[in-house]
């Protein structure tokens, strides 16, 4: 369960205690001791409420605070580093729906660090049995109907070679490509059911594809690429994983900067 449904939910119930505390209070409490006793713990108790129900609005639908777990995007974000992601920046989520979003200020566009919850390829065995829900961040390089190729390491867009001077290489070691598949559409086929995801790192980390972004999909890949599992192996990204885009580092102090 993510955070801010914990954070409503927890808000109700502090909710529904500060009713029953009303109720109470007319009922029973009769001296003044009593009174200053019952203004006193429901004052906290109306605090509460209010500020987790709010706090889980904001997180819901505007902002919210990340942690970086994993060196996937160094040099960019390092391990600890503290940031905030604008949620409503491609369209506000709509409450139990399967990632639906509505009212979108921007579209997606290649270089966005964006942040989104796991596919379920991108899971373990027993994450996927545990229905456990994390999420990920990484860049945006494709959208859909882009062709992707990897070779030798350096990215191709449309049979272009991007200049991508945030990505950082930790392997001088470079891995030659590996044909396990009798054609392209296999290959398309396999990259999109997340196959590559149960594969060894060298079959698709340094050569990869070419594949055709689908649609409603986007190709993201993480700054260190050399040390990231993302959609080479996981499969695309589809659009209603997608929670917002990150803005800024705030912490550690030194590393305060915008997220380009």
């Amino acid at each position: 369960m993510e955070m801010e449904i914990k954070l409503f939910i927890a808000g109700c119930i502090f909710l529904v205690l500060a009713i029953i505390m009303q109720i109470v209070k007319k009922k029973y409490i009769k001296t003044e001791k009593a009174n200053k006793v019952f203004a006193d713990v429901y004052s906290w108790v109306d605090t509460l409420w209010t500020a987790l129900i709010i706090a889980s609005i904001i997180m819901y639908f505007l902002i919210q605070a990340f942690k970086i777990p994993t060196g996937s995007m160094e040099k960019t974000l390092l391990i600890g580093d503290h940031l905030f992601a604008a949620k409503c920046v491609y369209g506000f989520r709509v409450p139990f729906t399967d990632g639906k979003r509505v009212l979108p200020i921007k579209k997606v566009k290649k270089g966005d660090v964006v942040i989104f919850r796991c596919p379920p390829p991108a899971l373990s065995p027993i994450e996927r049995a545990e229905n456990v829900k994390k999420d990920y961040i990484k860049r945006c390089v494709a959208l859909a109907g882009d062709k992707v190729e990897i070779k030798d390491k350096v990215l191709y867009v449309n049979d272009v070679e991007m200049k991508e001077d945030y990505v950082n290489y930790e392997d001088s070691e470079i891995y030659r490509n590996f044909n396990l598949y009798e054609s392209m559409e296999e290959y398309q086929k396999a990259w999109e059911q997340g196959e590559f995801a149960t594969l060894p790192v060298a079959f698709v980390r340094d050569n990869f594809g070419p594949v055709i972004v689908p649609e409603g999909h986007y190709m993201v890949l993480g700054d260190n690429r050399d040390a990231s599992f993302d959609a080479r192996f996981w499969g695309p990204l589809p659009d209603k994983y997608l929670k917002g885009q990150a803005l800024v580092n705030y912490w550690p102090i030194k590393r305060i900067k915008l997220i380009k």
